[in-house]
């Protein structure tokens, strides 16, 4: 298992199809889901499946990472930079199981990914996209330097678009 990166209190790791049990809980939590716009998957199988067909690594060499605390080996959810070709963007990203919300997590580790991108894989512009109504998020997405960029319409939901440039 490679570290990909690592904070004071956490580690971002490639996921593997071993993380599917933890994948399909994170993604069974209707609070967790409420402001992502996805469907939860049906079985462990699935998320399994999921895994196993992800693709970001091989493709771009990032993506989503399985995010780890240090103290104790528990699987946090996932934080991660994702391109979107049809967008020609970057953008960081983050779950977190429930019971780690509050606790500054997506905000060390979405940090420390913001570092990698514009540093090792020379990025020139992150965006973060957020749910208005996802407070939580968008507070993240402010602390580690984004700033509001628009509203943007994507499939059908509306989103509010953060953005920083390298500096």
């Amino acid at each position: 298992m490679t570290k990909i990166l690592e904070t004071p209190r956490l580690y971002l790791r490639e996921m593997t199809p071993d993380d599917a049990e933890n994948a399909y809980l994170l993604n069974s939590d209707p609070e967790v889901l409420r402001y992502t716009g996805d469907d939860p998957f049906e079985s462990i199988e699935e998320a399994r499946t999921f895994l196993e067909n992800y693709e970001s690594y091989r493709k771009y060499g990032f993506g989503r990472w399985a995010m780890i605390l240090k103290e104790t080996g528990e699987y946090l959810g996932w934080c991660g930079l994702k391109y979107t070709p049809e967008l020609d963007e970057f953008d960081i990203g983050y779950r977190l199981m429930k019971k780690f919300w509050g606790k500054g997590y997506a905000t060390e580790a979405a940090g420390a990914c913001l570092e990698l991108g514009f540093g090792q894989l020379g990025m020139e512009t992150i965006v973060g996209r957020a749910m208005p109504e996802n407070g939580a998020s968008v507070c993240v997405l402010e602390k580690i330097g984004l700033t509001y960029l628009e509203n943007r319409m994507t499939e059908g939901t509306e989103e509010v678009i953060y953005i920083k440039h390298k500096s």
